[in-house]
């Protein structure tokens, strides 16, 4: 049983083939995708998503990144899509200091205001968070995110900083990047992290694990991450995807 926790399926890396690859999920035991908002229209593409596949759910939300897009019109667009029985999280928000194409006063106020719309709706959220661990992580204590709930998307911190984020309960997003020879820093933080806050995520197209590393990634590449994770933590593969399905399941809180 594989369950992508985050995933971009709408992408146009996927545009040449994406009936052909969902429709192989199923023979490879790929049981559940959670395919994630990072812009308004990727949020509407995520929607269509879900009406078209069975196993894929969505979240709906605007990417740091992305937030010069959004003004009140749009923000109030997003609170009606939570209604949705199939949109289970508010994702992907959070801060990214990475990029400096976005004023970071303008990121942090709409990283609030969707936190805010989490709360509102009872749904979870999907933090993003690049080069902005302090900030990221006092913005979500001021807004009481462990009342919230959620995941720390590719998780990227220290085991130091995973300390405070398992203080508030959140789950931990792991993804390609585990497997790469220079993660010392994600290893030494997967080791430490209890395996019931760790899901499995493959933030595809992007972040593809080795030996794919460099090219499009998808669901197929779970179990690569999986075997990484196995082999850290000390435990079977088959002990890594059970339990981290599970885990995905009480995240997004599915029956």
């Amino acid at each position: 049983m594989i369950f992508d926790t985050h995933g971009h399926y709408d992408d146009p890396a996927f545009n040449v083939d994406r009936d052909v690859l969902l429709g192989s999920f199923v023979d490879n035991e790929i049981e559940l995708v959670m395919n994630v908002g990072a812009s308004i229209e990727s949020s509407k593409t995520t929607i269509a998503l879900t009406e078209k596949y069975p196993f894929i759910y969505g979240a709906v939300g605007v990417h740091p990144c992305e937030t010069m897009e959004l003004n009140e019109e749009q923000f109030q667009w997003l609170a009606t899509q939570c209604k949705k029985d199939k949109i289970l999280a508010i994702g992907e928000i959070g801060l990214d200091y990475y990029w400096e194409d976005v004023p970071r006063d303008i990121q942090q106020k709409w990283f609030s205001r969707q936190l805010e719309l989490a709360r509102a709706e009872q749904l979870p959220v999907i933090i993003h968070s690049r080069d902005a661990a302090n900030d990221t992580y006092n913005m979500m204590k001021s807004a009481k995110a462990e009342q919230i709930g959620g995941v720390v998307h590719c998780y990227s911190y220290t085991k130091e900083m995973a300390r405070q984020f398992l203080e508030m309960d959140f789950y931990f997003g792991i993804g390609g990047v585990i497997t790469f020879t220079n993660a010392k820093k994600l290893k030494e933080a997967v080791e430490f992290i209890p395996l019931d806050k760790i899901v499995l995520e493959t933030d595809s197209p992007y972040l593809a694990p080795m030996p794919n590393r460099g090219k499009r990634n998808s669901a197929l590449n779970i179990p690569f991450i999986a075997k990484e994770i196995a082999s850290i933590k000390g435990i079977t593969y088959d002990e890594v995807m059970e339990i981290t399905f599970q885990n995905g399941k009480r995240l997004y809180r599915m029956k």
